[in-house]
């Protein structure tokens, strides 16, 4: 029987996989070209990690390796990312280039000699190349090798011979990479700007579906459409992360072993989400957080935690780049503001930094404090909690806040006081047959805390205060998002550098939404000395 792939191109005899035909025959007609004898185009094919950008170009080089008329090659190039030597570098593509087509080795020395090797006098007939992991290649390097492609390119324009008599045979190339190499990382100016851009989008939902109706088919085990509707919802489609999620549902893992004569449910589906943030190694997230780590990144990926305003997307931004490129942030259509690249993905970050920020909390309870008055045989009472976590902050503030990260004035990102408050939840709540977790409704800024205390679900919306309006909006949004929970309580957690008693009683006092007959609960946290 099949099973999910999740490293590597997936195989069509062993694997479950998306067809993409669509893709596919996109990338072929490109390289093939609209007409034989004009020659084809030269493009980049480029997506994050694992999203299926070398299965799609196997696809695609073993149809043109159907057609007598071309010479196809299609090389892998990481292992020369560790080499500095340019001479090295275009010797190596152009020795495996001459020995794939079968002609006489030329040494190549210099990049003059490698753009000789597609000129007629070598090639005997049209070429088409196909590059993976061309940007592994140092800069230096894929700015030489792209320029020369460039001029080739240039040349073959105006020579109006058929493609197969033109001086350089070079008919189509892709180039194909995670990061746009070719563009604005490029100091001096894209050397390659004649390229038509091929993306690899995420699965869609309905290919999503696909997949696990294939293995429900092939299996007999019935999947129910909650565990879909989770799947897609959790991961937007990312193809890595859909089958490493089908992986771990359909074959286990140290801590679960499936019964597969019982329905996958969205039970089961929780089990193993939960695993998989807390406690489950994947190369593809464990990459996108060193990205999001590293110092030039750190300060926007933290900002992009903020609950104020959603930050518009530039892709000609370095950063916004980076980050898209690898997989940490995404594009939200609607006004095409940042997101995070998907619900988990977001998850894993803020479990990552609050992890990283507060592994240490100092000593949450005094040895035989009463906490009666905010937990109990019937319930927590929130308030109460929050009131908590602000005199321990205020106690604790100086040595807490000594190395968190802030922004250019000096202020502590807004995202560092969700980090704490949720890892003091954590410990007040540990051990006490609570759980606590991180929910991100909207992708970007708008964060809620849910939890689960002896069966009651307790919602926490987190929001920074700025002014009256956005206070009263936000009490609807809050009760709106209850609706949506299917509970008749919810707490709106403000933070504010500071509070007195007089506004605190004013604007603490609780909203009852009539529209969805929800009762709002606003609480104020400071958080300046």
């Amino acid at each position: 029987m099949r099973k999910f792939s999740s490293y590597g191109p997936v195989s069509k005899t062993l694997n479950y996989y998306v067809p993409r035909e669509e893709l596919i025959q996109k990338a072929y007609t490109q390289l093939i070209g609209e007409s034989f004898e004009e020659g084809g185009h030269y493009i980049t094919v480029w997506a994050p990690r694992q999203c299926g950008k070398t299965w799609i170009m196997n696809e695609v080089f073993h149809r043109l390796g159907k057609d007598e008329r071309f010479h196809v090659v299609k090389l892998e190039l990481e292992h020369l990312k560790m080499s500095e030597c340019l001479v090295e570098i275009v010797s190596d593509i152009a020795e495996k280039i001459l020995r794939c087509t079968g002609l006489k080795h030329i040494p190549v020395s210099s990049l003059r000699e490698f753009e000789g090797i597609f000129g007629k006098a070598v090639l005997d007939k049209p070429l088409i190349l196909i590059l993976d992991e061309f940007d592994a290649l140092g800069e230096e390097a894929v700015a030489s090798i792209a320029g020369v492609f460039r001029n080739i390119h240039n040349i073959r324009q105006k020579d109006l011979r058929p493609s197969a008599e033109k001086e350089y045979l070079l008919h189509g190339a892709a180039l194909i990479g995670v990061r746009s190499v070719l563009g604005i990382e490029n100091v001096k100016g894209s050397p390659f700007n004649i390229q038509r851009s091929l993306h690899i989008p995420n699965l869609t939902e309905e290919e999503v579906r696909s997949m696990l109706a294939w293995y429900e088919q092939e299996s007999g085990q019935k999947v129910e459409q909650a565990v879909t509707d989770r799947l897609f919802y959790e991961t937007r489609g990312q193809p890595g992360l859909v089958s490493w999620f089908g992986e771990l549902l359909t074959e286990g893992y140290e801590y679960f072993q499936p019964d597969h004569s019982k329905p996958l449910t969205g039970e089961i589906f929780e089990e193993v989400y939960s695993a998989a943030l807390q406690v489950l190694p994947n190369n593809t997230v464990l990459n996108i957080i060193s990205k999001a780590k590293q110092e030039h990144c750190k300060g926007f990926v933290l900002e992009l935690f903020k609950t104020r305003e959603k930050i518009p997307f530039r892709f000609d931004d370095p950063t916004f780049n980076f980050l898209y490129m690898n997989g940490v942030v995404g594009i939200e259509r609607s006004g095409f503001f940042v997101r995070f690249s998907c619900h988990f993905v977001q998850k894993r970050l803020f479990n990552y930094f609050s992890g990283e920020l507060f592994h240490y909390m100092g000593e949450i309870l005094e040895p035989f404090e009463d906490t009666s008055d905010t937990i109990s045989e019937e319930g927590l009472n929130i308030r109460n909690l929050i009131r908590r976590y602000e005199r321990h902050l205020q106690k604790n503030r100086d040595w807490m806040l000594a190395d968190a990260p802030r922004r250019k004035d000096l202020r502590v990102f807004e995202a560092v006081f969700h980090f704490s408050l949720y890892e003091y939840l954590n410990r007040f709540l540990a051990n006490k047959k609570a759980k606590v977790w991180p929910e991100f409704p909207t992708g970007n800024g708008a964060i809620d805390l849910i939890i689960r205390y002896r069966g009651k679900v307790y919602g926490l919306e987190l929001k920074s205060y700025t002014d009256e309006g956005d206070y009263k909006e936000a009490l609807k949004q809050a009760a709106r998002y209850a609706a949506s929970l299917k509970i008749d309580v919810i707490h709106l957690v403000f933070f504010v550098e500071y509070i007195n008693e007089e506004y605190r009683r004013k604007y603490e006092a609780e909203f009852y939404d009539e529209k969805t007959s929800v009762r709002v609960v606003p609480v104020f946290a400071a958080t300046g000395k």
